[in-house]
């Protein structure tokens, strides 16, 4: 049911990504200028939202930052309020501070709550929704798993990065005759692996949606040095795996959302491919590299109209949605569309076949 609304909240959640303070700014003016409401900004993500670390946010406070990287709010990607962390007795122990956190909210005069983040905030967001808070949600992830939406805001931005790491170790690779490795992010999904690669030239893309054998990868390499090509270029997601294999786990952090964290498979594929081809091996970690610094034009442009959708989303009463891309408009979609499952890369991906159409391996 649409509420009168005087006050929203905004806040970041999970990992930052380029295109954060773009809709932060188009919240902010998007509200003050065509509704008339106030804003305040929740610092730190959930963890402000819990403990009650917030402030006003007026159109002086988000001037120039549509070009900034990072959130001018801040984040956090370990803080639950359904599932909130807390120590006692020397033991770490797991408590529901939504209670709370609406108690804080009714107490600062929010009316309705504008969340930016990808799945595992927006499975918070949906959870307030049931508990009755007007809330709607902002698609962000560099990874592009969310579904229901074409593409998130700071994915333009990552890939711009990797393609353009690969430019550069395409240049070494070529002279010291060598196998470079870029291991990029994106969790289960291989869009970054997959569009990077593409754009970067590589010759082997190794993603989590098609398992690959290193027998194949190895000998995609060596033909290509009998043909008197005597460098490669791969590109490995941090989720792919072998057939029968299991993804590299780096550690898990008990407090997030989503504990396991990835990385080393690169590592793992460079030590292989060296001893199966003979070829000296270098192992890049692109790694956080990719979340950082301006965003695209593209991103800018994305986030600005996400912000503007959130706001127009929040005073029609779409509470429980989040806005979403479908080219060329932007929609208000149920939240339950957009967690329910992740958005993969399909093996028969038209953009799959066009990388194997050029020649690149996926090791299958």
């Amino acid at each position: 049911m649409k509420k009168s609304i005087k006050r929203i909240g905004v806040l970041t959640g999970g990992g930052d990504c380029p295109g954060l303070n773009a809709v932060i700014r188009a919240v902010v003016k998007t509200a003050i200028r065509r509704y008339d409401l106030e804003v305040v900004g929740i610092s730190d993500g959930f963890y402000g939202l819990v403990n009650d670390i917030m402030k006003p946010l007026t159109e002086d406070d988000v001037a120039g930052i549509v070009h900034r990287g990072g959130t001018i709010l801040g984040t956090t990607n370990r803080d639950n309020p359904f599932r909130y962390a807390v120590e006692k007795d020397g033991q770490l122990v797991f408590e529901d501070r939504s209670e709370q956190c609406m108690a804080i909210m009714e107490r600062r005069g929010i009316d309705a709550l504008i969340m930016i983040g990808g799945d595992g905030s927006l499975n918070i967001a949906y959870n307030f929704h049931k508990k009755g808070v007007p809330v709607v949600g902002v698609p962000k992830t560099i990874d592009n798993d969310l579904s229901a939406t074409d593409v998130t805001f700071g994915f333009d931005s990552a890939i711009t990065t990797a393609t353009s790491a690969l430019d550069k170790l395409h240049t070494t690779a070529e002279s010291h005759h060598r196998i470079m490795i870029l291991e990029v992010m994106g969790r289960y999904a291989g869009w970054i692996a997959l569009h990077s690669g593409v754009a970067g030239g590589a010759d082997v893309i190794l993603i989590p949606e098609i398992p690959y054998d290193m027998d194949q990868v190895a000998n995609h390499i060596r033909a290509r040095a009998q043909k008197g090509r005597k460098f490669s270029i791969v590109v490995v997601a941090e989720g792919a795996k072998e057939i029968g294999g299991e993804m590299v786990v780096q550690k898990m952090v008990a407090q997030s959302h989503d504990p396991i964290r990835l990385g080393g498979i690169g590592n793992a594929v460079g030590a292989k491919l060296e001893e199966m081809t003979g070829m000296e091996t270098r192992v890049t970690v692109l790694g956080h590299v990719q979340r950082g610094g301006s965003p695209t034009v593209y991103d800018r442009v994305l986030s600005t109209r996400y912000g503007v959708a959130a706001v127009d989303a929040i005073m029609s009463g779409h509470y429980g949605h989040m806005v979403a891309l479908r080219t060329p408009f932007i929609l208000p979609v149920p939240l339950t569309e957009a967690i329910g499952t992740s958005k993969k890369v399909d093996p028969e991906d038209q953009l799959v076949r066009t990388a194997k159409a050029v020649g690149i391996s996926f090791g299958n």
